[in-house]
Order: C-alpha cells, then structure tokens, then sequence
C-alpha cells in the first residue's frame, strides 16, 4: 500500500530540513528540481548549484531546528508545504522562522521547485495576521 501524498510530503519536509542541519548534499541533489530556487531571510536568491555549494560548505548557522506547524495543500500536480519552526543556532540564540516549499510532482516522485524562509530572533517584535 503507497503512503497518501500528504503524508509523504510531511516526511519529506522532515527530511528537508534534517539534511539542511547535516549538510546532506546528496538528499538535495535527488529532490530539488533542476529549476530549483531559494529566496533566503536575507532577499538573497539560490538556484540549485549556488543551494547545493552553500549545503555542502556546512554553512548551516543552526545548532537545532523544530518543526512546530507544518500545513501540506495540494493543487493538482502542485503541493505548498507551508511551516513553522523553533530553532537555536550554535550560539544559543533562539527565534522562530516560518517558510513555504513548492513541490511539483514529476511523475511518481514530487520534486521542490522553490523555498522561500523568513527568520526571526526571538526576541523581536512579532504580530500574528
């Protein structure tokens, strides 16, 4: 029996961000789309190759990363993959961060063709919407 897509793409997402912590080049080599691109919190834009090189420098300034909320929707062969998340960065600082994924399923397999992070301190100045 297949596992239902959404909960693949909860794993998925799990797996995403384990191999940010550890740096897994190959995970991402297998899973991002070629046309790949990630805006970071700081506006900066990735491709895949620039994305991959950054990963395997261990640029990674997080000690831990946890998933508090993750919402999975789907729109046909395309799924948003959208989250919260508490982190602690090597120094001990601590914030939150919330991103949005974008996979698109290539036949059997879902692939992500864009994320999209924006991080705060915790302790700056937030208001909900």
């Amino acid at each position: 029996m297949t596992m239902p897509q959404e909960q693949h793409l909860q794993r998925m997402n799990e797996k995403y961000v384990a191999a940010s912590l550890a740096g897994d080049v190959d995970w991402y080599r297998m899973h991002l789309a070629d046309e790949f691109v990630c805006i970071e919190s700081d506006a900066s834009l990735l491709d895949k190759n620039a994305f991959l090189r950054l990963t395997a420098r261990g640029c990674s300034d997080l000690e831990e990363y946890r998933l508090v909320e993750v919402d999975v929707r789907f729109y046909g062969d395309v799924a948003l993959v959208r989250a919260l998340g508490s982190w602690t960065k090597k120094t001990g600082a601590r914030g939150i961060s919330r991103y949005i994924d974008v996979y698109v399923r290539d036949g059997d397999e879902w692939k992500v063709v864009s994320a999209q992070i924006t991080r705060a301190d915790a302790g700056a100045d937030h208001e909900s919407n």
